[in-house]
C-alpha cells in the first residue's frame, strides 16, 4: 500500500473520531483547556492504532486459508466500513447535541466505539500483506492529528460538520476497497 493511499485510509478511519471529537468540542465551547482536548486525541488515535495491529493479528492467523479470496474480503470489509460511515452521515443530520463533562470511562467506551472500524482494516491489512508498523503508526498519527484539530474546530463551528466528514471518510474507504479489487482482478 502506497504512502497516498495509506493516509487516505488512515484519514476515512479517522472520520468517526474526527466527528465524535467535533461534538466534544463543541460542547467545550470557547473554553481553553488544552489538557481535555489532547486528552481526546491522544485517546482516539491510540485506539485506532491498536484495533488494526489486533485485526492485523487475527487477519493473519487465517490469511493462507482465505488466500485465494482475500481480495473480495478485503474489498468488502473497507465497503462495509465506508457504507456504515455514509449512512451515519445521513443518520447524523439535525441532531441536536447533546452535551455533558468528560468522564474517563466515557472517553475509553467512545475510542473504542470510533475505532471498530480499524479493527476490520487491519484484517484487510493482514490479506493484503501491508507493513503494519507503518500503517498504526500513520493511522495513529493522523487520528491524534484530526481529533486534535476537529476539537479546535468544533469549539468554533460547533457539530454541523459532522455529517460532512463522516460522508467524506466513508467515499474515501469504499474507494480504496475498490482499488484494491480492481488491482488484484487485474494482476
Amino acid at each position: 500500500m502506497g504512502t497516498w493511499e495509506l493516509l487516505a485510509l488512515s484519514a476515512g478511519l479517522a472520520m468517526d473520531a474526527f466527528a465524535v471529537a467535533l461534538c466534544k468540542g463543541a460542547c467545550m465551547g470557547d473554553s481553553r483547556e488544552r489538557g481535555e482536548s489532547l486528552a481526546i486525541a491522544a485517546s482516539f488515535g491510540f485506539f485506532q492504532a491498536l484495533m488494526p495491529l489486533l485485526g492485523y493479528l487475527l487477519g493473519s492467523a487465517f490469511s493462507r486459508y482465505i488466500h485465494a479470496f482475500d481480495h473480495y474480503v478485503a474489498f468488502g470489509l473497507l465497503a462495509f466500513i465506508g457504507a456504515r460511515l455514509i449512512l451515519e452521515s445521513r443518520r447524523s443530520q439535525g441532531e441536536e447535541l447533546v452535551c455533558k463533562p468528560l468522564r474517563f470511562l466515557e472517553l475509553m467506551a467512545l475510542s473504542v466505539a470510533t475505532s471498530i472500524d480499524a479493527l476490520a482494516a487491519g484484517i484487510a491489512f493482514a490479506m493484503l500483506e501491508t507493513d503494519i508498523w507503518r500503517a498504526v503508526g500513520v493511522i495513529g498519527a493522523v487520528t491524534f492529528a484530526l481529533s486534535y484539530l476537529a476539537v479546535l474546530a468544533g469549539r468554533r463551528f460547533g457539530a454541523r460538520l459532522q455529517a460532512k466528514a463522516q460522508l467524506l471518510g466513508g467515499a474515501a474507504l469504499i474507494l480504496i476497497g475498490l482499488k484494491v479489487l480492481v488491482e488484484h482482478l487485474s494482476a
